[in-house]
């Protein structure tokens, strides 16, 4: 049994206090695999939408749809639409439960997605980028938002990993090609020297990933694929990926944090690999022993990497035990297999 193998077994009590409902929603539907109608989830939901961080994103919301002002929504950082809605998504809001969710939803597509289904920064072409292609496609999988323009930015997704049917930097005239920022294929970013960006890769695998099997296209399941092999073409737990100038790679790969934005770390980079299905790949097991290293003798899981002050609510002081990262960990851990904790 996964409970039994942990450090430390009061991990999962704590999060299951009613003090975070929201915490305690996901805990409940994700670790314990409670189905959607048990009245324990369905109580904890309702308690998630009433207090806490959900309901403070919510209220901040303008009627309209956005957040901070009108737009694509990526600035101002880390409270305008774009980081709202990863956040959300990641707290385990649902469209389909409170309508604000949707509204916004449809206000991002309609201001920020272009005709060939890019999402982008300023709301032009040339503002795209992976990670926030990626971010945005899997935050609304997970908001559960469907809509018939979303085929298309997993289609332009696709073709910016593989390269297929996509024109080079400075290329005029042409209706889809790479830019400045979204370079090349297989992840070249403009911000990381034009080198492949793993921090992009992950959160592209991580939309395709959670893309139901019927949705997918010969072209999305080669770019995923894709995806994989370059994220696996380094040992994931000392991240050397491609860098600018050569660099080291950034301390924060070691730094698990809650909310995730355009920043990844460790614990994002297996979450995407075990969602493709790879948790028994023998490729991850450094990684996955190095995640269960970072368990304090409670089997619980410290705040290192914090947005606090920066967006619409706090997730617990820095470098203390938390229950948000606590739960990234032990999803991870479990859909890995759970062995060996």
């Amino acid at each position: 049994m996964f409970w039994k193998n942990l450090r430390n077994g009061h991990a999962l009590t704590w999060l299951l206090e009613p003090e975070n409902p929201t915490v305690r929603y996901l805990a409940l539907r994700d670790l314990l695999d409670y189905p959607a109608d048990q009245p324990d989830l369905l109580a904890a939901q309702q308690a998630a939408y009433a207090t806490g961080p959900i309901a403070a994103f919510l209220t901040a919301m303008n009627e309209a749809g956005y957040w901070v002002k009108p737009g694509a929504g990526y600035n101002s950082k880390y409270r305008s639409t774009v980081w709202a809605i990863i956040a959300l998504a990641q707290m385990g809001a649902r469209a389909d439960q409170d309508a604000r969710i949707a509204r916004a939803c449809a206000y991002l597509l309609d201001h920020s997605l272009t005709e060939h289904g890019q999402f982008t920064m300023q709301g032009t072409p040339s503002s795209t980028i992976d990670c926030l292609q990626g971010n945005l496609c899997a935050a609304l999988l997970d908001l559960g938002y469907d809509d018939p323009r979303l085929p298309a930015a997993y289609e332009w997704m696709a073709r910016s990993v593989t390269g297929e049917g996509v024109a080079a930097v400075g290329e005029e005239g042409t209706a889809v090609r790479y830019y400045a920022a979204n370079s090349g294929p297989l992840f070249a970013c403009g911000y990381n020297g034009n080198h492949s960006c793993a921090w992009g890769g992950i959160k592209v695998l991580l939309a395709f990933s959670k893309l139901p099997p019927a949705q997918h296209t010969p072209l999305t399941t080669s770019a995923l694929q894709t995806s994989i092999d370059f994220l696996l073409s380094t040992e994931p737990a000392f991240a050397r990926y491609p860098s600018r100038n050569d660099s080291k790679p950034s301390p924060n790969w070691w730094k698990f944090g809650f909310p995730v934005f355009y920043i990844a770390d460790l614990l994002q980079n297996v979450e995407a690999l075990v969602q493709a299905g790879l948790g028994q790949d023998p490729r991850l097991s450094q990684a996955l022993d190095l995640i269960r290293e970072k368990q304090d003798v409670e089997g619980r899981w410290r705040l290192e990497y914090s947005y606090a002050g920066k967006t619409w609510a706090d997730f617990g002081p820095l470098k203390a035990p938390n229950k948000w990262v606590t739960l990234r960990a032990l999803r991870v851990l479990q859909r890995a297999g759970g062995a060996k904790l």
